[in-house]
């Protein structure tokens, strides 16, 4: 099986190297268009602004890219929230893979910004959260969220209910770190390459 790490403007490449090292699963680090497209599994990660990131794949082309695709895509984290139709992180049009804006966490006593730490996911179902339990912790770095939506396959609570994770098709999303949220994280890694 071939899985491909797309490569862009984003950090947290290496964790996601990691967690696919120990599991045992080969993948290609790329940019290359023929590369993604025969890849059997693709992994879009991301940390980092909205607005620098999609300027990126635009430039790149990756923004046509990666929403024609018809194999299995993973987007975690900013990768998620650029496969969304908007970011108000400096008023940024994404990709529109899912048909939702992504909205910055109003001010709220008591709360701070970013979501930072780990906090439970519910009411998930799909293939990806196959075998975990109930109300299980994931790691969140954030301070922007996609609402709850027609895609959410997993909701967290953080100063409002937002999606966790989102799938529609062939694209499935998490907002969370997969790769450093322990056991259950990887249990997603693996659900998502034996899709």
């Amino acid at each position: 099986m071939k899985t491909v790490i797309i490569k862009y403007n984003a950090g947290n490449v290496q964790s996601v190297m990691y967690a696919l090292d120990r599991i045992g699963a080969s993948y290609i680090y790329t940019d290359d268009e023929s590369e993604i497209r025969s890849a059997d599994k693709v992994i879009f990660p991301g940390v980092g602004e909205a607005s620098t990131t999609m300027a990126y794949l635009r430039k790149t082309g990756l923004d046509k890219i990666i929403p024609s695709l018809k194999q299995p895509v993973f987007g975690t984290c900013v990768g998620m929230q650029l496969m969304c139709r908007f970011s108000e992180e400096n008023d940024t049009t994404c990709m529109g893979i899912f048909d939702v804006d992504v909205k910055r966490f109003p001010a709220t006593p008591g709360f701070k910004v970013p979501h930072m730490g780990w906090n439970n996911i519910s009411d998930y179902k799909g293939a990806l959260t196959e075998g975990l339990a109930d109300q299980t912790y994931m790691y969140f770095v954030h301070s922007y969220a996609a609402g709850i939506c027609d895609y959410t396959v997993a909701s967290c609570d953080y100063v409002l209910p937002f999606s966790a994770m989102l799938h529609k098709d062939n694209f499935y999303a998490a907002q969370f770190h997969c790769e450093i949220s322990g056991n259950a994280g990887q249990r997603i890694i693996e659900n998502f390459l034996k899709i």
